[in-house]
């Protein structure tokens, strides 16, 4: 499947990044469950949000994806001020995500689940995309279940998929929407080694496509060898941005997740 038929990218309105968070925090009661998170991420870019437990990931993609409201700060997607848009909208956007669980209509085929992925990408193509032409939503989900590699198990009832497939399953449908942006959370979840690799080759394939990606993982060696840059949280706050090399040396960074040394 060619890059323009996974998706045209879009090329944010301001010509900036096309996603932009600024100063973004969030308060549970007393809690600081993020504070003044900032950061962007450009079309084609792979961008790692990584931190021990408790250090406000989770939260921080809430607040990305709209299942939660900030206290403060601001998040833009191709230039539109999405704060406080509803998460439909963001869809619609360009924006789409997986989830840490399993989140797939288990009595469809894998087939099926993409076609409510690509029938969310039908419906805002018009909105997003002047004079973008519409395109068969059987024709494209094929397309993508090619793209993640199941192809093959198109038929297949979700239940009856290995958990790993399940995954990529996520994936698609994620696509199938037609996203300039995907936020990718754990998608490496009980995948053994050769799984993991077989996972990084996707992701970066389909930054190579155009679109934007943000990673939330666990395992280190995938978002070292995936990602453009990283972002590092700990205890709601940013510790650390930069590329792979730096924040593998970064003694911040290894206190976090290792523990201070005596």
């Amino acid at each position: 499947m060619s890059v323009e038929e996974l998706n045209p990218p879009l090329i944010s309105k301001n010509g900036s990044a096309l996603l932009r968070v600024e100063g973004l925090s969030r308060r549970f009661g007393g809690v600081k469950a993020v504070t003044d998170l900032s950061f962007s991420i450009s079309s084609s870019e792979i961008v790692g949000l990584i931190g021990p437990n408790g250090s406000g990931k989770s939260t921080s993609v809430g607040l990305i994806a709209g299942q939660i409201a900030p206290s403060s700060g601001r998040i833009f997607l191709a230039g539109e001020d999405i704060t406080h848009a509803g998460q439909e909208h963001r869809v619609r956007a360009g924006l789409a995500r997986t989830f840490q669980t399993t989140s797939i209509f288990p009595e469809f085929t894998a087939f099926e689940n993409t076609l409510v992925g690509a029938h969310v990408r039908e419906a805002s193509r018009v909105e997003r995309r002047s004079g973008g032409a519409a395109t068969d939503k059987g024709s494209h989900s094929r397309s993508v279940l090619d793209f993640v590699g199941l192809g093959s198990v198109h038929d297949h009832p979700a239940t009856s998929l290995s958990s790993s497939q399940q995954r990529l399953l996520m994936i698609a449908v994620a696509l199938a929407s037609g996203p300039d942006l995907v936020l990718l959370d754990e998608p490496a979840a009980g995948m053994v080694a050769k799984e993991r690799r077989d996972l990084c080759a996707l992701i970066a394939k389909i930054g190579a496509s155009g679109i934007a990606v943000l990673v939330i993982e666990h395992h280190m060696g995938l978002i070292m060898e995936v990602c453009d840059r990283i972002v590092v949280l700990n205890f709601g706050q940013t510790i650390a941005h930069g590329p792979p090399s730096e924040i593998a040396k970064n003694s911040a960074v290894i206190e976090a997740y290792l523990g201070k040394a005596n």
